[in-house]
């Protein structure tokens, strides 16, 4: 292998390096931990966004098993019609609780 096929492989290696590092963004990366402030406020952002999301889908959640207990409930079965109306009154009656 001559000297200038290898300076081509060395070439063509830190190349496909550099391009590898681009797609990763490392230098974002490094620039946001030089930014301990912005680092912050981007997790700040995000613990907000994702208990938002949490709180939306547990409510929607709670709403359809509710809602389905109590279409349930209304059709009169004979043993689990009676479990699924105790469940319902005992969710309604935690939720008129007022607890302050």
């Amino acid at each position: 292998m001559t000297q200038e096929e290898k300076l081509n492989a060395v070439y063509r290696l830190t190349t496909g390096l550099a391009q590898q590092m681009e797609k990763s963004r490392i230098a974002d990366y490094t620039e946001l931990l030089h930014s301990p402030f912005r680092l912050i406020w981007l997790n700040i952002l995000a613990g907000t966004a994702r208990g938002v999301g949490i709180a939306l889908g547990f409510t929607f959640f709670a709403a359809t098993i509710i809602y389905v207990l109590q279409v349930l409930g209304a059709l009169n079965l004979p043993i689990i019609g009676d479990y699924i109306a105790d469940i319902v009154r005992i969710v309604q009656h935690q939720l008129e609780l007022k607890t302050f």
